[in-house]
């Protein structure tokens, strides 16, 4: 990030990938309707998809498979499964505290979303009353050019009363941070495919989660919570336990983890026998692989994981085993943490 900023007065979120993790809750919906006409999805290809117009992405996938439907038939066949796991998908970990916080604070906030109005508002539904924060909500079909045209973030700060170079834009995709760039905001990029950071330099600032957001440093009001807590973030909506069949670098499954959680965390961890205990987890990407994969540490040889709160992001460097190291102070964070009821409440579950 550069040295000084402008500061910033309004800030726009993009929806999927940043807000809710609907990319992961539909990331099978492809494979199941390709499946009935005897095809595969190819995942280069979809993930060149990630971030684009509806129509656009359509007509790439019935060109690209050879499916015998128009695009307003494809829509009426894959709309059902789509509305089915949208209900899934969960908000991704500390957006939900920062979008109240800049709210509460009396921050401007718009989304801007390539969906089409009519998915977004089924999307909204599990933000609950927080997406009532959003003063300006804007689909792809609100506008006449999606992402990577910079038309919906034009449009949103005009409606916000902004210029756009006052704006703070925090997107997931490459075609969102293209169009937020130039639109001429400012840009925080938390790429969802960790295998694609490095096309994301373009952004002012890149982000593993919105876990290691900092107000403050944008010139807005800085959070308050940490001390509230140990110097540790709640999870707002700790994921279901996530299941390991062996041990840290065994086979893990990581169905309830978001693939934006890098970190230090901790948690309750579930033995095979049943019992119950304390946890540090160090959860990180191993960038240096050809296939980029996740590497994780516990301090415990769990079944199942539950976490519950965040200590701090790892530091950087370019050795993995190094950066996701545990610290004497991670301990201790976490031990103390887990006393507090706001912790140690999830113990029982």
């Amino acid at each position: 990030m550069a040295a000084t900023m402008p500061r910033i007065s309004a800030v726009i979120f993009d929806l999927d990938g940043t807000i809710l993790d609907t990319e992961r809750a539909t990331r099978d919906v492809l494979n199941e309707f390709l499946a009935a006409y005897g095809k595969f999805p190819d995942k280069e290809k979809e993930e060149r998809r990630l971030g684009q117009m509806y129509r656009e992405s359509t007509t790439g996938i019935i060109a690209d498979y050879g499916l015998p439907l128009t695009v307003e038939e494809y829509a009426v066949a894959i709309y059902p499964l789509y509305l089915k796991r949208w209900q899934k998908a969960k908000p991704l970990p500390g957006v939900e505290r920062l979008v109240k916080h800049l709210h509460r604070n009396g921050v401007p906030l718009a989304l801007a979303s390539n969906s089409v109005r009519r998915n977004i508002d089924h999307k909204l539904l599990k933000l609950g009353d927080w997406k009532d924060c959003f003063s300006v909500i804007l689909g792809g079909d609100q506008v006449p050019r999606g992402k990577p045209s910079p038309d919906i973030f034009l449009e949103a700060a005009k409606r916000l009363g902004v210029n756009p170079s006052s704006c703070l834009v925090i997107e997931d995709s490459l075609v969102g941070v293209q169009g937020a760039r130039a639109s001429g905001a400012n840009v925080v990029a938390v790429p969802s495919l960790q295998s694609q950071r490095q096309h994301y330099s373009i952004a002012d600032s890149i982000l593993y989660s919105l876990l290691d957001f900092h107000p403050e440093l944008w010139g807005l009001p800085p959070f308050e919570d940490r001390r509230f807590t140990n110097r540790t973030i709640i999870l707002e909506c700790p994921d279901r336990p996530c299941n390991f069949k062996e041990s840290s670098y065994g086979d893990c499954t990581y169905e309830y983890v978001p693939d934006q959680i890098s970190g230090i965390f901790f948690g309750w961890a579930k033995s095979e026998a049943g019992g119950v205990s304390r946890s540090v987890i160090s959860i990180g990407w191993d960038l240096s692989l050809r296939t980029v994969e996740r590497v994780m540490i516990t301090t415990e040889e769990p079944l199942k994981l539950q976490l519950v709160g965040y200590i701090r992001q790892l530091q950087s460097t370019e050795n993995i085993s190094q950066a996701l190291a545990i610290t004497v102070e991670d301990q201790a964070i976490a031990r103390d943490a887990l006393d507090l009821p706001v912790f140690s409440e999830y113990a029982k579950l």
